[in-house]
């Protein structure tokens, strides 16, 4: 199924610029707004739509576009004000919503935005339903009649709602008392919610990243930029640090002495946890991206591991194919479906602590054993389809050339940015030297291509 505007994670771009412009938002909406009427009228319900945004300046303009477009189409529309995307998710789904749209970008910089729809269920919507609202965007906006208008409504409670959420998803008998946390909103969407749900499990927590201008989102903090949290868990003694990017889908840790831990050695600790307490229930899904040495640790814990492509979407769908509850990215998208039906920054920090509470460890020792395979990942940026790159043959050979120099100790994947015009050249294996060499050199010869 081709798409027109949807990619991986919703529509996304520079403000501005198509199709991130206020008129486009409102032609978004209505035609949104009319694709789910549809399905509510099958069920004889009047439809109600959550609108939840991260802290980009530019998200006032878009929520109004946004609201104009659906009650135009006749939809009830419910602001959360300022929310984490996976807040949006469970809110949608608490109060019985038919769809929950989050204003965001997530890691990207303030200057650029975007748009990302969750069902009924709190599950990215399905292919087949931006199938039908890119089909809508198509026909002209004809405003209901006024009588069959939609209205809105603020739901001042969002926050308090989801801090208490996602403290139901930590054990009862324990808590967090004694530890010192670190954690890094990266002035984004949990900027007013992070600090609330470790203070109250009982943590001493030290808020940074936790100052939003509009502008200032992702810059310098937050999961893509953790170097100000690993100065800050060792300046302040503290047991551990969490940095969340932008819309708080995500995340990273670092342990007591500032080594930051990626999502892989996040989601070991959890599954090696769960597997003990035999809570594991199947295996572990990991992507393209996952890093050799998580897969043959799975594979001496005897757990089961497949991958899926790159992205927290087909993640979820896989885990939901295979029936397993558990799955993530190295990134730091980390889903726990028993817990929350999609990825969960806090949450997923939640089950790390977890698992080092009932173990009386310290993340350094709970990853101990997990030894990762050097990783070099290098952004190539393109105009145009970073795709039609892999098929030259000047690519195609400086790939084969890589993989003979490693030799059967490494893996090399190229792969297009589902967000974002980059050609991503990952190259992986036991000599770190030896990787970035072959790394380099196949980037060298992209960005030739590439012109």
């Amino acid at each position: 199924m081709s798409r027109k505007y949807f990619g991986t994670d919703g529509i996304r771009g520079r403000v501005g610029e198509h199709p991130i412009t206020p008129q486009f938002v409102m032609h978004l909406g209505y035609a949104a707004g009319k694709v789910l009427a549809s399905i509510g009228d099958a069920r004889g319900e009047r439809p109600g739509v959550l609108i939840g945004k991260d802290t980009r300046i530019s998200g006032y303009m878009l929520e109004t576009a946004l609201e104009a477009g659906l009650i135009a189409a006749g939809i009830d529309v419910y602001l959360a004000g300022p929310a984490p995307t996976p807040a949006v998710a469970y809110l949608t789904r608490a109060l019985r919503l038919q769809a929950g749209i989050v204003i965001s970008a997530s890691h990207n910089p303030f200057e650029d935005n975007g748009i990302k729809f969750f069902s009924a269920h709190g599950t990215k919507l399905p292919d087949e339903i931006e199938h039908a609202i890119e089909v809508a965007l198509d026909e002209p906006m004809q405003t209901n009649a006024s009588e069959r208008l939609g209205k809105a409504k603020r739901i001042d409670d969002a926050a308090g709602r989801y801090i208490e959420f996602c403290k139901s998803t930590f054990p009862a008998e324990l808590d967090l008392r004694g530890l010192k946390i670190v954690v890094d909103s990266a002035h984004g969407a949990t900027y007013h919610i992070a600090r609330a749900v470790f203070h109250e499990l009982g943590a001493d927590v030290i808020a940074i990243g936790a100052q939003p201008d509009g502008k200032n989102i992702n810059d310098g903090y937050g999961a893509t930029a953790p170097d100000n949290l690993r100065a800050a868990v060792v300046e302040h003694h503290a047991d551990i640090g969490i940095a969340l990017d932008g819309d708080g889908d995500r995340l990273v840790m670092v342990d007591s002495a500032g080594k930051l831990y990626d999502g892989d050695q996040l989601l070991y600790v959890i599954a090696r946890h769960r597997q003990a307490q035999r809570g594991l229930h199947g295996g572990v899904v990991g992507t393209l991206m996952t890093n050799l040495a998580f897969e043959h640790a799975m594979q001496k814990l005897d757990i089961p591991f497949k991958r899926a492509k790159v992205g927290d979407r087909y993640v979820l769908e896989l885990m939901q194919q295979q029936g397993w509850q558990l799955g993530g990215e190295n990134s730091g998208h980390i889903i726990c479906l028993d817990k929350h039906s999609t990825g969960d920054g806090i949450v997923s920090a939640l089950q790390v602590l977890y698992a080092l509470r009932a173990n009386r460890q310290t993340l350094q020792e709970a990853a101990r054993d997990l030894r990762m395979y050097p990783q070099v990942l290098i952004n190539v940026k393109v105009t145009g389809k970073a795709g039609g790159l892999l098929e030259q043959q000047a690519v195609k050979n400086a790939v084969t050339e890589a993989e003979r120099v490693l030799n059967g100790k490494g893996r090399v994947l190229l792969r297009p940015s589902g967000t974002e015009p980059l050609l991503r050249v990952m190259v992986e294996g036991e000599d770190g030297v030896l990787v970035r060499s072959c790394a380099e050199e196949i980037a060298g010869v992209v960005r030739g291509v590439a012109g």
